[in-house]
């Protein structure tokens, strides 16, 4: 049993208080964040199992998939604060993805015409977003 301290210490993750090391809420909360990677990563194990049988197809999905999640939301997180329109392109690109997933059985769509119109959507969004705007005071009279 680990004893936790209510005091947060700066960045650590252990301290000592009464001559005893003790976690930090910094610690529990670090705890928590990889026990849910842990649980998404054994959640997608049967998805890509049922896609295929590769092994490293398997392993190496589940262990990218471990390692970047985290630091693409951070990516993702600040960019949605600097490109106006990303929240709506990001939108389309779930729409889209749900509409290839539940028409699939009428519709093949290869994963090469997916990722085409993913990229397309990000990038007129990005551009869109990126484009100058004429305020009122810039445009000529």
């Amino acid at each position: 049993m680990v004893r936790v301290s209510p005091v947060l210490a700066g960045h650590h993750f252990w301290r000592r208080e009464g001559g005893r090391l003790v976690a930090t809420p910094l610690f529990v909360a670090l705890a928590v964040i990889e026990t849910t990677d842990i649980v998404f990563a054994l959640d997608s194990g049967p998805a890509v199992l049922a896609i295929t049988r590769n092994p490293l197809i398997v392993y190496s999905s589940n262990v990218l998939a471990m390692f970047g999640l985290r630091s693409l939301y951070f990516v993702v997180s600040d960019a949605l604060d600097r490109l106006q329109y990303l929240r709506q392109g990001l939108a389309a690109v779930l729409v889209f993805t749900g509409a290839k997933m539940i028409g699939s059985d009428w519709i093949h769509i290869t994963p090469g015409v997916s990722v085409g119109v993913i990229g397309l959507v990000l990038g007129v969004t990005i551009a869109v977003s990126m484009w100058p705007r004429r305020t009122m005071e810039t445009v000529p009279r």
